[in-house]
């Protein structure tokens, strides 16, 4: 009688996934028709399908959450960089002006225009440092966020969520960013509605 129970549970477990991917699915078919129609038409019924079931379990929805403050972490970081960085650029700035003004008083009338020449030249001179300095943080800045990206195509790969591999790809990005967008709003009405109910 054991074994029969058993079996009961199993084909009921069974019953109550496969509702759950149709509820997912259902729900996946009506968010693809808010997407703009060139990415509908790269959405199949297979790939909505196997999205559904990746996402049955709940677990890719937890690695999405955490790779979204993994990612709002990592952008806040960056741009605390770059605003010291400018902040920086900023007080170098205002010290040259302040030292070029009392060089500028303290100077004697004839050896103004060569004071003023040496100056106009240090200042070109450190305008091109602030702007090396503002170029190399911004591609250090886009290197850590485009490798952010390759982590977080290779994190949902390996969790097996479908349309997910490392590419630079501009469509494949796009794609991958509906997904993602897909995700987070099932995410949201999981949240709003209940997880039994999506």
């Amino acid at each position: 009688m054991e074994r029969y129970s058993g079996a009961f549970e199993e084909a009921a477990e069974g019953a109550r996934q496969q509702e759950r991917h149709y509820q997912l699915l259902s729900a996946l078919q009506s968010l693809v028709k808010e997407l703009p129609s060139s990415c509908q038409q790269r959405l199949s019924y297979t790939t909505l399908s196997d999205l559904a079931l990746a996402l049955l379990d709940g677990t890719v929805f937890e690695i999405v959450q955490g790779l979204l403050e993994i990612q709002h972490l990592t952008e806040k970081s960056l741009y605390n960089q770059r605003l010291r960085l400018q902040n920086d650029h900023r007080v170098l700035r205002q010290v040259l002006r302040q030292k070029h003004e009392e060089a500028q008083q303290a100077c004697q009338p004839h050896n103004l225009p060569l004071l003023q020449a040496a100056q106009q030249r240090e200042l070109e001179a450190v305008e091109h440092r602030i702007r090396e300095e503002q170029r190399t943080m911004d591609e250090k800045i886009v290197l850590e966020l485009d490798r952010k990206v390759a982590d977080q195509q290779s994190t949902l790969e390996k969790a097996g969520v479908t349309g997910f591999y490392v590419t630079m790809n501009p469509q494949e990005l796009t794609l991958q960013m509906n997904l993602l967008e897909l995700i987070r709003k099932l995410q949201q009405r999981g949240c709003e509605m209940g997880k039994a109910t999506l």
